[in-house]
């Protein structure tokens, strides 16, 4: 049986009155243990968990919160021993008796095979024992890992887990709540840390297991976390991966690859350079590919191809977007006040011209959008047709 060492890790076992099941689950951990290597945090528990832990001596060590200071801080205190005490490696397990240490063997045969890796316990949450609350809360959370970091996983609210170390100290988290969880594993997969998720047991007994998720408090905090690593997601690290991809793979080569992707349909392609042209003329220079992406991937447009469109306004298209942008404006508001001398400039003057070219900026990005979308649809189409014919030649 592969123990602990072979993957220089340790175990960190967060509790916080668990005594129904927190002997069982010390005991399973350590038949791995070669000592020293199994940390647990008693999160300021009222029950008698000091007592059971009092019973360990120097089997493992403890650290103790002084109050109830929240699962996440708890993990984090953990980490940080870790570290200290020089593990490359560190599993966590919950206490409340819903894992199996013995899985810890498949972790680390996992570890083994995918070294600096985020490993991701990943429980059956179909069966009939998983609670309601449970099912839909791991859902919602796998939902919205998938929107900050373009990754799906089956389970991303388990607590046992296998995280490498060294990408640890990287990040800085600020949670202390059952939403560090969350927090962390966005944070490494922003990283480029590669994430796999690994098959284990769980089992949800009523009579033993305690739980300590308040649905309407953490979910709320739960929440306002997702707000905020949504918002980096489209505003920074969304725009720094495709950036990232760019440059790796070379611009002409992925917008080559998009164009002939058998996977997409000539609509939503044509979409996407219609909407592209569309932000790239619409009048909020400095802002288009800022407002624009987000919006990309929300209507899941292709993302290349919008970014290739935008681009109808380098430098040399400018001076022509502005004049036909305020000549089109003309035709939508009356302005007597155009510029003939440096006299005639004023804040009204400025105003007046303002809102012609405004105006004729939004009516030409619709007109151009439509356009282009046209023109790249027809454009599909007649390749499609003319790769058909060359099929039955």
């Amino acid at each position: 049986m592969n123990k602990l060492a072979d993957i220089a890790a340790c175990v960190i076992i967060p509790t916080y009155n668990n005594s129904k099941t927190l002997k069982k689950v010390i005991d399973g951990v350590l038949n791995f243990s070669s000592g020293n290597d199994v940390i647990v945090i008693n999160d300021g528990s009222t029950d008698n968990t000091t007592e059971i832990l009092n019973q360990y001596n120097e089997q493992i060590v403890l650290l103790n919160n002084k109050t109830n200071s929240g699962k996440g801080y708890s993990l984090r205190k953990g980490f940080k021993e870790a570290i200290s005490r020089g593990f490359k490696n560190a599993i966590t397990i919950d206490s409340d008796g819903q894992h199996y240490p013995e899985d810890i063997d498949v972790m680390i045969e996992n570890a083994l095979k995918f070294p600096e890796a985020l490993l991701m316990g990943s429980r059956n949450m179909n069966q009939e024992s998983v609670p309601g609350k449970s099912s839909f809360g791991n859902k919602f959370s796998n939902f919205w890992f998938w929107v900050e970091t373009g990754q799906k996983l089956p389970d991303t609210q388990t607590g046992f887990r296998l995280y490498p170390l060294e990408p640890l100290k990287k990040i800085k988290l600020y949670t202390t709540k059952f939403e560090t969880e969350i927090e962390v594993i966005v944070k490494l997969a922003w990283q480029d840390v590669k994430i796999i998720p690994v098959n284990i047991r769980v089992l949800y007994d009523m009579k033993e297991r305690v739980s300590h998720f308040r649905p309407f408090r953490d979910f709320t905090r739960i929440s306002i976390l997702n707000t905020y690593l949504v918002t980096l997601t489209l505003f920074y690290y969304l725009p720094l991966r495709l950036f990232k991809y760019i440059r790796r793979k070379g611009i002409f080569t992925i917008i080559k690859d998009e164009i002939f992707r058998s996977d997409e349909s000539i609509l939503k392609k044509s979409l996407s350079v219609g909407f592209g042209v569309f932000m790239g003329i619409v009048p909020i220079w400095g802002f288009q590919l800022l407002v624009g992406i987000p919006l990309a991937v929300l209507f899941r447009l292709n993302k290349v191809l919008f970014i290739t469109a935008a681009n109808i306004s380098i430098p040399p298209m400018i001076p022509l977007i502005i004049y036909f942008s305020y000549y089109l404006g003309g035709f939508f508001v009356s302005n007597d006040m155009k510029f003939q001398s440096m006299a005639d400039i004023t804040l009204q003057s400025i105003h007046a011209n303002f809102m012609q070219y405004a105006t004729g900026a939004c009516v030409l990005a619709l007109i151009s959008g439509i356009f282009f979308m046209t023109i790249t649809y027809i454009t599909f189409l007649a390749l499609k047709f003319k790769d058909k014919l060359t099929e039955k030649a």
